[in-house]
């Protein structure tokens, strides 16, 4: 019989597989505050219990941690993991320092099934989900990496989360929603809803769930202010359009001035940038309570795209302004460690494939 995954349970689910043991429920709580709050990876450092409960989990469970291909840190303090999974599979996690706030930027899938034409990820197909323990691990590797334990401790670096790594999360939500739910826990990590950032393409069914069942942040990654263009640059528009896509928007559970949309958009050299573009832009959310992130174009080999010029940028960002939403230029982060969704996954991939043409 295989050791059960500690990662893999709720508290709930930890709770009942106690019981299963014959062991008190309470010890479900000290193993969970022992995994959370003080990031333990073995039973033996737990020192409230007993050595009999001790080797009875060390035989029966194991607490998950992946293998950490390599580490990259850039000049500008963000640092990117490329992790290992068990099945070898690789995924990237990202954290972004940005004064008082730290971001994790969380994979939720292998690869990507969007096929989002400026997107380098969408150019390496999905392999498959990520589990809820996966995504829990992820940021667990960031804690440990930053000493950010005791996860209770103050100015802890780690403050906000954000579903924007590897993967479309409203199209694996089920263990999405489990691990925000375990990072969201109090007794735990304990990230509140309103510093966690679900990203998505616009997978329609999914957001009015996603904010009735978790209540967290929302990011449409929009690009284009008209069918024909998303559908291109989008292609998941052609099933979920974006009069589909704005309804869905509008009627987000938990929405106001204080819980902003954040809308996505990556400025491509001549083929969204223009100020009739920001006009429509303007037009399409006029209503929403929103903040528009514009983000310049990271180029990668073999890219049909370029990006915008700095002043078409510029007019467009103002013409934002002028109407009222806040549209911060977004400032690449982490250049030097191909820190954009992918790049590293796909340069390491190469390497080993050139390698073994080599052997």
């Amino acid at each position: 019989m295989s050791k059960q995954n500690i990662l893999e349970l709720s508290f709930e689910e930890l709770r009942d597989f106690c019981t299963n043991l014959s062991l008190p429920k309470f010890r479900a709580k000290q193993i969970w505050n022992w995994v959370y709050c003080f990031g333990q990876k073995s039973f033996s450092s737990m020192t409230n219990l007993g050595k009999g409960t001790i080797h009875l989990l060390l035989d029966k469970a194991y607490i998950y941690r992946p293998e950490i291909e390599s580490i990259h840190e850039s000049s500008d303090g963000t640092i990117k993991w490329l992790i290992k999974l068990e099945d070898n599979a690789l995924i990237e996690t990202v954290f972004i320092p940005q004064g008082k706030r730290g971001t994790v930027c969380l994979s939720s899938q292998v690869g990507c099934t969007l096929n989002c034409t400026f997107c380098h990820t969408g150019t390496q197909k999905l392999v498959r989900n990520l589990e809820s323990f996966e995504i829990i691990a992820q940021i667990l590797v960031v804690f440990d990496h930053l000493k950010e334990w005791p996860s209770a401790k103050s100015n802890r670096k780690i403050t906000n989360i954000v579903m924007m790594g590897m993967g479309e999360p409203l199209l694996n939500y089920e263990n999405v929603k489990k691990a925000i739910i375990t990072l969201m826990a109090s007794d735990g990590i304990s990230i509140s809803k309103r510093k966690i950032t679900m990203s998505t393409s616009g997978i329609v069914p999914e957001i009015q769930k996603c904010g009735t069942e978790l209540g967290v942040n929302l990011a449409i990654s929009l690009h284009a202010v008209n069918d024909d263009l998303r559908n291109i640059l989008v292609p998941i528009n052609k099933k979920y359009n974006i009069e589909n896509l704005i309804n869905a928007c509008k009627n987000y559970p938990s929405l106001s001035n204080s819980r902003r949309i954040t809308w996505e958009y990556v400025m491509l050299k001549n083929v969204n940038d223009s100020k009739k573009d920001a006009l429509e832009l303007v037009n399409l959310i006029k209503g929403i309570p929103s903040k528009i992130n514009l983000i310049p174009f990271n180029p990668w080999p073999g890219t049909m795209y370029e990006t915008s010029t700095q002043e078409k940028i510029s007019i467009f960002a103002k013409t934002l302004m002028e109407a009222g939403f806040a549209s911060p230029v977004r400032q690449a982060r982490g250049d030097d460690i191909l820190a954009a969704c992918g790049q590293l996954k796909s340069l390491t991939e190469n390497r080993k494939k050139n390698l073994n043409k080599i052997i």
